[in-house]
C-alpha cells in the first residue's frame, strides 16, 4: 500500500539549500520541471513520539552507519557540524545546512524495522 515517503524541507534560501544537499551530501536528484529538484534518499522509517500539547510537529533526520566518520566527511566538504551526543537510542549530531538551519543527524542505536 504505502511506497515510500515524500518529505518537505522549507528553506529561507532554498537554492542554498539545494546545493548543500547536492555538493555535500552528494544525493541524486530529478528536476520535477521549472527547476524544481526532488532529492533521493535511502530507505527511510517514522515513529510516533507523544505530543506535550504539540500535536502536528514534525521532525526529521538523516541516518548513517557510522557517525564519526559521516561527519569527518561532511567537515571535509566544508560542512559545519554539531558535537555527537549520546542519547542511548542512537549518537546524535547535526549539520547546519546553508538556507535551512540544523538538520539532526543520527547512528541509530536501536533495533531497525
Amino acid at each position: 500500500m504505502i511506497s515510500g515517503a515524500h518529505s518537505v524541507l522549507f528553506a529561507r534560501d532554498a537554492d542554498a539549500a539545494r546545493r548543500f544537499l547536492s555538493e555535500v551530501l552528494e544525493l541524486d536528484a530529478v528536476d520535477a520541471g521549472g527547476g524544481w529538484l526532488i532529492f533521493g534518499l535511502p530507505p527511510a522509517e517514522v515513529a510516533v513520539h507523544p505530543a506535550d500539547g504539540e500535536s502536528g510537529r514534525h521532525e526529521l533526520y538523516l541516518m548513517c552507519d557510522d557517525i564519526e566518520q559521516t561527519l569527518v566527511q561532511l567537515r571535509e566538504r566544508g560542512a559545519d557540524v554539531d558535537p555527537v551526543d549520546d542519547q542511548g537510542w542512537g549518537l546524535l549530531s547535526a549539520v547546519d545546512v546553508p538556507g535551512l538551519g540544523k538538520l539532526g543527524i543520527y547512528e541509530p542505536r536501536h533495533p531497525r524495522p
